[in-house]
């Protein structure tokens, strides 16, 4: 697969701005050097995520009744943070879990969300959209179990995916059998290689979860100034002429 990099689109009136992609390896690099290195925990990043997915679910499908599938991971995690901020806004608001046996952080968000009486439900009631947060880029072979239940069971409802649609190769761009059709995926930091030109991601958004440029500069990226004017900005991948490797 070609080295892959991506264009921001913030406002119609102005150009795409070059933006490059990562590898999964890359992207372990930079939530090692955030919490390591420069103290920004796992739970600012979760709760920027999870604050900045609501608001894109809110802007761009405007539900009444949301449902969030949440993994039991970091994923998982900000599927929960925003859950929470859904509900906080007003929005009808149910979760479907992959696994109940939470630690560390997602098991706080998960524990803030029981607390709030959002109902939990073995089978996703009926819904607007449905909100992806079961795996991350840390995918490694096809949803199984559980988790694979849950992605058959989106069919082809509205789907917001946080980072990458579940099932899809962080890497590859190769969607595994089950894997997530989403309508729209909202990715961190930087876009992985395998959303790029996949049909699984539909419309791609990127966040900003508080990374400084000189976490990536560590490594040889240097994506710019991206979110000066918005924390959340529509991209538009392109291939690039190189894309390092951690």
């Amino acid at each position: 697969m070609p080295p892959i990099a991506s264009q921001a689109m913030r406002h119609t009136d102005e150009p795409p701005v070059p933006v490059p992609s990562i590898s999964a390896s890359q992207m372990r690099e930079v939530d090692r050097i955030m919490i390591e290195d420069l103290g920004i925990g796992l739970e600012m990043m979760m709760e920027n995520a999870g604050r900045s997915l609501a608001d894109l679910a809110i802007r761009r499908f405007s539900p009444s009744a949301v449902t969030v599938l949440a993994g039991k991971g970091g994923n998982g995690g900000g599927g929960l943070s925003a859950a929470r901020h859904l509900f906080n806004r007003g929005v009808q608001v149910a979760v479907c879990l992959a696994d109940r046996q939470m630690s560390g952080v997602p098991a706080r968000q998960l524990a803030i969300v029981e607390s709030l009486g959002i109902p939990f439900h073995d089978t996703p009631p009926e819904t607007d959209l449905f909100i992806d947060a079961l795996v991350g880029y840390s995918l490694s072979g096809p949803p199984r179990g559980r988790v694979a239940d849950l992605i058959r069971l989106t069919g082809t409802a509205d789907v917001l995916a946080l980072d990458i649609p579940s099932g899809l190769d962080p890497d590859r761009g190769i969607a595994h059998v089950p894997a997530v059709a989403a309508k729209a995926t909202m990715t961190l930091a930087l876009p992985k290689r395998g959303l790029v030109g996949a049909g699984e991601v539909g419309e791609l958004y990127l966040a900003d979860i508080s990374v400084p440029a000189s976490v990536y500069a560590a490594f040889g990226v240097r994506p710019g100034v991206l979110f000066e004017k918005d924390q959340v900005i529509r991209i538009e991948a392109q291939v690039s002429e190189s894309s390092p490797t951690v």
